[in-house]
This record gives C-alpha cells, structure tokens and sequence, in this order.
C-alpha cells in the first residue's frame, strides 16, 4: 500500500467509504465486520464514517459503533488507523437527510461521535455540509472550540466552495486539514475546489469517487451494469477492475487525492485498494480525460 497525508498523518492512499455498511440494503453485522478487516488486510489505515450514516430512525451513530467494534476485534495493529467522521447531518429515518450546523449541535454531536468511537479524541472531524440558516463562520468556529478543547485532533469540511475553504483555513489555520467533496469519473465539478487544496496542502477526499463506474462487475456484487467507457476499455487492456482504474486516475489528478470508495463486502474493499499499484500512462490518463 502506498500513503499520502492528512495533515500530519500519513494514511493509506485509499480509504474505506463505511457508510454503505450501516444505510439502506446494508449487510448484516458478521459481513460488515469482515469488509472493515479485509480493508485493514489490505493495508487501509483510513476509515471514513458519520454519525448520521444509519438508516431507521433512533439509529443515530450506526456506523460508528459498527466502526469501533470491527476494530476492537481485529487481531491487528490498529493504531496507525485514523477514523474520520463527521457531523452536522441527520437522518429522521423517512429516507430524507436533515443540516444542523449550529456550534452548539456540532459540539454536542461530537462529544457523542468520541463516546461511540471510544478514544481520547477524534482522528480527523469533519462538518458534513454547510447549513444555509447559519453563518458559516459560526459553524466553523465551533470546530475551533472543538480542536482546542482537545476533542478533536484535526478538522475537516466537507461539500464546501472555494470561498467556503478560505474562509475556513482562516479561522482554523493549520487545523483544517482536509476537504470531502463529490468527484468522480461522472462528476467533475469541484476542479477549482481541488486546485485550492493543492496550494493549501488540504487533503481532497473524494466521496462517491466511483460515480459513473457501476459495481457490478465485482464478484458478488448486484446492480445496473455500466460498460463501454474509457475506463472500462482501460481496464480491459490491464486486466483490471473498471473500478481499479477510476481511483487510480484519481491519484493521479494529484497528491493531495485521497479517495474513499465505499464498500458492503470484503471483495469490494480488496479490489479497490489494488488501485494505488496501478501506474496509468499519459496516454490512458489522456483517453481518461
């Protein structure tokens, strides 16, 4: 496995993506389990969850838990895992989700993530999405308040602009350490959000990084087969998941790329972190594009 950095944390180049283990049509306790310790097998030392990634109401901080107890039973080193999580999102369980990004909120949900996740303080915490009914600068602030308190380690934002990200940098300096926005082979709209974070030294974590490149393929795996791309021509000529090939044109969009592709079964997570090995030519990269 290779690795990049989160502030001042090397982590795997490719996380794991927990939420598909704990929302609608998740696997059961014993297959979740299993896909968290085939990614620690297979070198991930990045866990990507949110309090509000569970699917009935009254579930609040599902993923977390299933988190912790999938890392309290590995027979492993786990110390080098750094668990992201987020909040200031909600699900009230009609399939709908909420924003509450009030400092008070955010402080509270939080010190709930620590208690779930069962460590001193939390790896990396990210505000999952700005609420348009509070000033950002409040929001962001009270990740300030959470980092000096010693809650947290480091901060993060997540589905933000470039204005967004500098006013951030600006309240929190060296503590903001990553951004978490949608790009993905079919969506490419945060380029300029991207470039920010490659002059800032901010990590960009992709989320859905396999948007447009169906799972299907996969052993085991279920849905609508999408097929015919350049990616699925490249992965052809490899010999290598059409999946592989989309994360490994994301690290190469640049060093600050770490993606989080999700995962509902240890086959997922194992292809996935093949792609780090998988060095694409200029002219793939150009065919890519």
């Amino acid at each position: 496995m290779r690795y990049r950095t989160i502030g001042q944390q090397a982590v795997s180049a490719i996380g794991l993506g927990a939420m598909p283990l704990s929302i609608e049509n998740r696997p059961d306790e014993k297959r979740a389990v299993a896909t968290v310790h085939a990614a620690l097998d297979a070198g991930v030392t990045l866990i990507d969850t949110a309090d509000s990634y569970h699917w009935h109401a009254g579930e609040t901080g599902h993923n977390e838990l299933l988190v912790a107890r999938a890392l309290a039973r590995y027979w492993g080193d786990t110390s080098g895992v750094l668990v992201a999580t987020k909040g200031g999102r909600g699900r009230p369980g009609d399939g709908s989700w909420t924003v509450t990004g009030t400092p008070d909120h955010l402080k509270r949900a939080a010190e709930a993530s620590l208690k779930r996740l069962g460590t001193d303080a939390i790896g990396l915490y990210q505000l999952h999405k700005p609420d348009p009914e509070v000033p950002w600068a409040e929001s962001v602030g009270a990740l300030r308040d959470l980092l000096d308190a010693g809650t947290i380690r480091a901060a993060g934002i997540s589905n933000v602009t470039t204005d967004q990200i500098t006013e951030a940098r600006g309240i929190l300096g060296d503590g903001l350490v990553s951004v978490q926005n949608r790009y993905s082979p079919a969506v490419r709209d945060s380029e300029a959000e991207l470039r920010l974070c490659e002059r800032l030294g901010l990590a960009f974590l992709p989320w859905s990084p396999l948007g447009g490149i169906s799972r299907s393929s996969l052993e085991g795996a279920s849905g609508p087969v999408s097929e015919g791309t350049a990616f699925h021509e490249v992965a052809s000529e490899r010999g290598v998941s059409p999946q592989q090939v989309a994360l490994a044109w994301l690290l190469a969009r640049s060093p600050v790329v770490v993606p989080i592709p999700g995962a509902g079964r240890p086959a997922s997570i194992r292809d996935s972190a093949k792609a780090p090995g998988l060095e694409l030519s200029d002219e793939e990269l150009a065919r890519l594009e």
